[in-house]
């Protein structure tokens, strides 16, 4: 009697420890997909490049003027309707902290909701193109295929990049702005980025880059 006392009392503990270990492990495993951010798709909730948006705004011109005042080792082709790209990294690649980077950002955001044609009000030493309906199809066609001695690609042999810009958003002082480029080669081939441009003497020239674009550059 004495000892089927005590191995009753030992089973007891047993299943008590049992228990609560399962317990333990069950609450862990509901908890778990609670302490996962999910990241919304910014496509859905908040798509860019829509059609509709008229004009680019003057300001615009004389960022990208600034930005492409040094003559590059290439044609300059620019898509004649602004797109742009917001990569998600924890639902953004955007990260403000200060007044200005917020008002930066929201204002990028909505000024980039609907797509914007760009007109040739360029100021750009080395000259550029615009690039429109057929005229950008088949400059993406010959640079994907890399075809030069046909005919048709016969306007597109030294064009390296076609760019697709975005409308810039700016902070309250108008001497902070966001940008984007985007640089296609051809079919799955380019590179982008957003950054921070400043207005410093009278001219527009690219900040460094700091934790707010630092995962806004990107390759495909």
């Amino acid at each position: 009697m004495h000892i089927s006392w005590r191995l009753s009392l030992w089973v007891s503990l047993v299943v008590v420890a049992t228990v609560l270990i399962w317990i333990r492990i069950a609450s862990q495993r509901h908890a778990k997909p609670s302490t996962t951010k999910l990241i919304t798709d910014l496509a859905a909730t908040s798509p860019l490049n829509q059609p509709g948006g008229g004009v680019a705004p003057a300001e615009a011109y004389e960022i990208y003027s600034a930005l492409y005042g040094t003559p590059m080792h290439e044609p300059l082709a620019f898509a004649e309707n602004s797109v742009t790209d917001i990569p998600q990294v924890g639902g953004s690649c955007l990260q403000p902290s200060t007044q200005e980077e917020h008002e930066m950002t929201d204002a990028f955001v909505a000024a980039n909701r609907q797509s914007h044609r760009w007109e040739q009000k360029f100021s750009i030493a080395q000259g550029y193109r615009l690039l429109q309906g057929r005229e950008l199809t088949q400059a993406h066609a010959c640079l994907a295929t890399q075809v030069s001695d046909v005919a048709a690609c016969a306007g597109y042999n030294q064009l390296k990049h076609v760019r697709y810009l975005g409308v810039p958003g700016f902070d309250h002082t108008r001497t902070h702005a966001l940008v984007s480029v985007i640089k296609s080669c051809g079919g799955l081939c380019g590179s982008g980025g957003i950054f921070v441009v400043d207005k410093i003497h009278g001219r527009w020239q690219r900040s460094a880059s700091t934790d707010f674009t630092r995962n806004c550059s990107w390759m495909y």
